[in-house]
């Protein structure tokens, strides 16, 4: 049977690459048609994922869709987006252009949509860990504080929570050598340590480690992995303000045999990215879709039916749909204080702010950590232990005993901007502790 399979996945390829060849992808840049956008057309033959990895591309040149209008509905789709940079302004740099007409145009390397569906991309630069379990304080130090003792070095990773749930997609290589991590006993050591961590003192839901030398687009695998957790799902003590939660309603089109899905929430960066993975990933296909983010309101509407071609057919499916579109949303959602770490890079680093943050009370609900060249560049979003906004005599307080021109409160007016003459650092020692390698714990995302 495995040998069948193959067969016909092989044959599958095969056929996507003769049509891709006999109707290449066209990509098409526009600065004059529109006065605020730039204006991307994307003409290509259809096939199931399409619209991800054209979304996906354009969400990883940190690009602002402000509207979309999608089509795909027979063998050919067709998807116009008018987007701008961070800094609302037209694309100007050749650079970016030329790339993305290389990734979406005839020249982009073929993909088979079935490795693509998993997101799965492979490295030999990095081992990658993936972790699943329940949230609770201090778990972030705690997982740095375990690969610290085995040597583990984070080249890059993300952690997200929601609902309770924890996952995180964590790159890593070998201290000492930089290189990736390939015994097995090794893996197997760092995976039960990790487990044992993850599970703590919870017998209700699980935890799961999973090792592997491959790599993967990371924001997909973490929404696949909350999604597999069934971070959806919410007990009836939610306290989700239902004046913040998103507006998703899924109706019957009977005239056109399709469900209509729409989405109404505060607009954020990557929104659609996180709402189209969602569908792609629970197997339905978009075939017509209407998207404007020019106000501080998002809009999304979506024709779809599964893959199987039937559109959404039960109440239970149609509940299903609006809670994993929810948690799409919701998870990347920050509304805790934004502080921003930046500081040469060290061994132990992450695991000595977070160990700092759980000291005083600070719970971090989202966070973004990376080296680049020797620093570490890490935000943390974090609120006070019961879930309220943090005192800003304890940010304070945590300021002064990490740096204050080390560790900056941005985004937020009401705290003082710090004066370059402040000392740098008060906890760093120094450089005590500086790593040989110039990439270390900079990449874990605190649970709490």
């Amino acid at each position: 049977m495995e040998s069948d399979f193959s067969s016909s996945w092989d044959m599958d390829d095969e056929y996507e690459k003769l049509i891709r060849r006999m109707n290449p992808p066209r990509v098409v840049i526009d600065n004059e048609s529109c006065e605020h956008a730039t204006v991307i057309q994307v003409d290509s033959a259809n096939k199931h994922g399409i619209l991800l990895e054209v979304v996906q591309v354009l969400t990883d040149l940190n690009l602002v869709i402000k509207k979309a209008y999608i089509s795909s509905d027979g063998g050919w789709f067709m998807d116009v987006f008018n987007v701008t940079d961070r800094d609302g302004k037209k694309l100007r740099d050749e650079e970016t252009m030329d790339y993305i007409r290389k990734s979406l145009g005839a020249d982009s390397s073929f993909i088979p949509s079935q490795r693509r569906s998993v997101g799965v991309e492979p490295s030999t630069n990095y081992t990658s860990i993936e972790l699943t379990g329940t949230d609770r304080p201090g778990l972030l130090s705690e997982v740095s504080a375990v690969l610290t003792h085995l040597k583990c070095n984070v080249v890059s990773a993300e952690v997200w929570t929601h609902n309770t749930r924890a996952a995180a997609v964590m790159h890593v290589t070998d201290d000492p050598t930089s290189a990736p991590i390939s015994d097995p006993q090794r893996l197997a050591k760092i995976k039960e340590l990790l487990c044992n961590v993850l599970k703590g003192n919870n017998k209700t839901r699980g935890a799961k480690t999973v090792v592997s030398l491959g790599g993967t687009h990371t924001e997909r695998r973490l929404h696949q992995m909350m999604f597999a957790d069934r971070d959806y799902e919410r007990d009836g003590q939610d306290s989700v303000d239902e004046g913040l939660r998103p507006q998703v309603t899924v109706i019957d089109c009977f005239q056109k045999d399709y469900s209509v899905v729409t989405i109404r929430c505060k607009d954020r960066p990557k929104l659609l990215f996180d709402t189209v993975c969602t569908l792609t990933d629970m197997q339905y296909v978009v075939f017509h879709a209407t998207v404007d983010a020019e106000r501080p309101e998002a809009y999304q509407e979506y024709y779809i039916r599964h893959i199987d071609g039937c559109p959404v057919n039960s109440e239970a499916e149609r509940q299903r749909v609006v809670q994993c579109l929810e948690a799409a949303i919701e998870r990347r959602v920050s509304e805790g204080l934004k502080l921003e770490l930046c500081t040469t890079d060290r061994v132990g680093l992450l695991s000595d702010v977070t160990r700092i943050f759980r000291e005083n009370s600070l719970s971090v609900i989202r966070a973004e950590v990376s080296t680049r060249n020797g620093k570490a560049v890490n935000t943390f979003y974090v609120r006070d232990a019961t879930g309220n906004p943090v005192d800003p005599k304890t940010v304070e307080s945590v300021r002064r005993e990490i740096g204050q021109t080390v560790l900056q409160v941005k985004d937020d007016p009401s705290y003082p901007r710090s004066s370059p003459q402040e000392a740098p650092t008060r906890f760093l020692f120094g450089n005590l502790f500086r790593s040989k390698s110039l990439y270390n714990f900079g990449s874990v995302r605190s649970y709490t």
